[in-house]
């Protein structure tokens, strides 16, 4: 099932108007597939999440993002769920998996939105989070991207995963350094 729809609600009119008054230009649809992880580079800015959430909702989609379980308190908890949040115990990371693998067998569309540097800092190490959560739920990856200076964002490549998360990780830091993209803040985006 895919989670375009043919007709877009209001909410998903004004987020394409927002996303096209700010400048910025949506170059791909999303992914065809119910459950996949997109990632999103390079992530330097809370303002990334910004942008990504208009792309998602001006295509008729939603992405869901992971936020620690504590930050889930009346009213900040309402909040955190209509924008697509997912509560989750970062202090234990094997529980971590096993609870989004299992929210995703649960839900008939997920789409799950990562930033691999886990950081907003300059990193030169990204995690492998999102590689252990797609292979352990049979998901495929899309390098979701957002380029600041030409203002363009889309899902990217499908990358087809190994049993090696750090090649894998390499790999895709590889083609996000070819695409050569300016982030919000260019000082906190490493690409080698």
């Amino acid at each position: 099932m895919s989670q375009t729809s043919p007709k877009l609600g209001r909410w998903s009119r004004f987020c394409g108007w927002l996303l096209r008054r700010l400048g910025w230009t949506a170059v791909e649809p999303m992914p065809e597939e119910s459950k996949c992880i997109m990632l999103g580079v390079p992530h330097t800015s809370i303002w990334d999440f910004a942008i990504s959430y208009l792309y998602y909702k001006s295509l008729g989609g939603s992405a869901l993002f992971m936020v620690k379980k504590g930050m889930f308190v009346p009213p900040l908890s309402w909040l955190l769920r209509a924008l697509g949040a997912v509560p989750v115990d970062r202090k234990n990371p094997t529980q971590l998996i096993h609870s989004i693998v299992n929210q995703m067998n649960t839900r008939e569309v997920f789409h799950l939105a990562l930033a691999p540097e886990g950081t907003r800092k300059p990193i030169r190490r990204w995690k492998t989070g999102y590689h252990l959560i797609a292979r352990a739920a049979g998901v495929p990856v899309y390098l979701g991207y957002f380029d600041w200076k030409t203002k363009r964002i889309g899902r990217g490549l499908k990358v087809e995963l190994t049993d090696d998360a750090a090649a894998d990780t390499r790999r895709i830091q590889e083609i996000y350094e070819q695409m050569h993209l300016t982030a919000k803040f260019p000082e906190n985006y490493l690409t080698h």
